[in-house]
């Protein structure tokens, strides 16, 4: 939906089963149309579209996107963005470190990409810009050197430059503005801030500059469009959990000419320690720890952030500490579950600074978790969507 001085507000659909076109569209039909009916009954509701690499491939068969374009017309829906992070299934079985394969390094990923845009480009209203997230680059533990590390960030940068030429070339031809934005989390090769800045100045704006000299462009002009076309995926959880407070980053950016693309809304687990209930807190934070996503948490050791690769290393090691953040995207509504806490606090400094600010024109509440969250954090699916997006709107107020 549309909000007035804000931009497009929706949820994710990562949150629904997808493994293939057939259900995702069943998903879709089943959910969509009440979640809508709830919070944008008089208007229209853009949809955060997620797509597995095969149900994109299965997208492009028959009829299915003329088929799929009548239904969102028929029902009084757009879709605005989508999230191209998780390549494969992303619900019933362990996606851990999987979330990132294959990465920005192989023809798998790029083509991934590029059909997805192709595919946005068709299903985006006209006079709207449209966005896809995606990983950063690769999972950092797959790259043991430093030089492993500098080789596919500089094979990554190429291959995203493939797609910014695409958006350059897609532009000229339709009008339409498409944007891919990058999304840093814990352990990828993009992790904060200044990893986003190390990315443009080191790799993608030094490659791109001869890139885009074919166009007839100049450094200056080339840069300019390299960062028009890749931008940041700006997750709350995960900027939380790099300690990042949102003002900073968002003036970080803003001065060195990098474009937010999406906000993703999310909230991280925060575990603040109280040795009075130690014990409760160990336990409570137990029942997050489940086999499908990658639940790595940090902490802030002599004012750098040390990150563990996943939960139960926390839980089997139960180091002294005195706060915990937990990559866990736990209900944004909460400030606080039993023992434990979330960071809903850089939600409402990304809402104040909103009010200001119009960071980026699309929102997305991203919380995927449902299915695997304690019995206790949830409701019916669509209650529970229905319920964080209206928790974020009456923020907005």
């Amino acid at each position: 939906m549309w909000l007035e001085n804000v931009g497009h507000l929706t949820y994710c659909t990562n949150v629904h089963p997808g493994e293939n076109w057939k259900t995702t569209f069943e998903s879709l039909q089943a959910y969509v149309p009440r979640i809508k009916q709830s919070v944008s009954k008089n208007a229209k509701f853009g949809l955060g579209l997620r797509l597995s690499n095969i149900a994109s491939l299965e997208l492009d068969q028959k009829d299915n996107l003329s088929v799929f374009k009548e239904w969102l017309e028929a029902n009084d829906l757009y879709v605005f963005t989508m999230n191209g992070f998780p390549y494969g299934n992303f619900h019933n079985e362990r996606v851990k470190d999987d979330v990132h394969s294959p990465d920005w390094t192989t023809t798998a990923r790029l083509e991934y990409t590029q059909r997805m845009f192709r595919q946005l480009e068709a299903l985006l209203p006209d006079g709207m810009d449209g966005g896809i997230s995606t990983s950063p680059i690769s999972y950092k533990h797959w790259h043991k050197t430093e030089k492993d590390k500098n080789a596919a960030m500089q094979k990554g940068a190429q291959q995203l430059l493939q797609v910014a030429v695409q958006l350059y070339e897609m532009e000229l031809a339709s009008g339409k503005y498409l944007h891919l934005d990058i999304e840093p989390e814990p352990d990828g090769l993009i992790e904060n801030s200044d990893e986003v800045l190390t990315l443009f100045q080191e790799y993608l704006v030094p490659q791109g500059i001869s890139l885009f000299s074919r166009y007839g462009m100049d450094a200056k002009k080339a840069e300019k469009t390299i960062k028009r076309y890749l931008t940041v995926c700006y997750d709350v959880c995960h900027f939380s959990l790099a300690f990042e407070e949102p003002e900073l980053t968002f003036s970080k950016f803003s001065e060195n000419g990098i474009k937010i693309g999406k906000v993703q809304v999310s909230a991280a687990l925060k575990i603040l320690s109280d040795q009075e209930n130690l014990e409760d807190i160990w336990t409570a934070l137990d029942q997050f720890n489940e086999p499908t996503y990658l639940h790595q948490v940090t902490t802030l050791k002599n004012g750098k952030v040390h990150t563990y690769p996943d939960l139960p290393e926390v839980l089997q090691q139960k180091k002294p500490f005195k706060e915990l953040r937990a990559h866990f995207h736990v209900p944004i509504f909460l400030e606080r579950f039993g023992t434990l806490y979330s960071t809903q606090d850089h939600i409402l400094k990304v809402i104040a600074f909103l009010k200001k600010s119009q960071v980026s024109k699309h929102l997305e509440i991203e919380t995927y978790t449902w299915e695997v969250l304690p019995p206790d954090l949830k409701l019916e699916l669509s209650a529970s969507i229905i319920r964080e997006i209206n928790w974020f709107k009456s923020e907005l107020v």
